[in-house]
């Protein structure tokens, strides 16, 4: 393994939308961790395969397993898939989500429905399920939020309408979850290349110079990047952190 503190030995972690982009570097960089992976993805097979490929590679652990996190039914069986392959669950990265922008005349029920199913339901009902098979010693749950809910950009409403609840949901499942022993802190990038920056037309454009020029460290955010705070709000060593939302955005306010 290319890590030498394995700060996660005997941890399980579950990645959701872990396929590719953020949540695969996640899930790459727990497994280098020390911790046993779930790589959750909706359909692409084929990125998730190649991501537990990559950790098994390194000498990790990791397993492929499908699940549309809009749906109830399959979250169910998620969950279940994961205590038949590691027996428990001690780390949840509710990573899942989807982004479209669109002016406020544009907006549709459609449009609304998508994001708000993947981005909050998706992750209420995920952190649901999962917390039954949570240890009596807690764990750590940790929601991909965005720097969106923050700076607000024109034609998010609906996307940043959903890193706004994010945040707040964060805040109130702490409060629920803390007598559990099981922390919940908020992650919130700012842009980053990915596969989905670049198909969506963001990674060269002028939004990514007007971002960089408004991000203090000058640059477009990496996937390791965010997945290396992660990893430490997996860990104990984030022990007393819980309700938080850190922005890593390279100072993007």
């Amino acid at each position: 393994m290319s890590t030498t503190t394995q700060k996660l030995t005997g941890k399980v972690a579950l990645v959701t939308g872990a396929s590719k982009g953020i949540g695969a570097s996640i899930a790459v960089h727990l497994a280098a961790a020390g911790a046993f992976v779930v790589v959750n993805y909706a359909s692409s097979k084929s990125g998730a395969d190649k991501v537990v490929a990559e950790i098994t590679a390194a000498g990790g652990k990791a397993v492929a397993i499908q699940g549309d996190v809009a749906q109830s039914a399959d979250i169910t069986r998620l969950i279940a898939e994961t205590k038949a392959a590691f027996g428990k669950l001690d780390i949840l990265v509710n990573n899942a989500g989807v982004y479209e922008f669109m002016p406020l005349e544009g907006i549709t029920p459609e449009h609304f429905h998508r994001q708000f199913n993947i981005n909050v339901l998706g992750l209420l009902l995920t952190t649901q399920e999962a917390v039954k098979i949570f240890p009596a010693t807690g764990g750590s749950i940790i929601n991909i939020g965005s720097v969106v809910s923050s700076i607000t950009p024109p034609n998010s409403a609906v996307y940043t309408g959903t890193k706004g609840a994010v945040d707040a949901l964060t805040g109130v499942l702490s409060k629920e979850l803390g007598p559990k022993n099981i922390r919940v802190n908020a992650l919130n990038p700012g842009i980053v290349e990915t596969e989905g920056t670049h198909t969506a037309g963001f990674i060269g454009s002028d939004f990514e110079k007007h971002a960089t020029t408004q991000t203090p460290l000058g640059r477009t955010g990496q996937p390791k990047d965010i997945a290396q705070v992660a990893v430490f709000l997996a860990s104990d060593e984030s022990g007393w952190l819980t309700g938080e939302t850190i922005r890593a955005g390279g100072g993007m306010h």
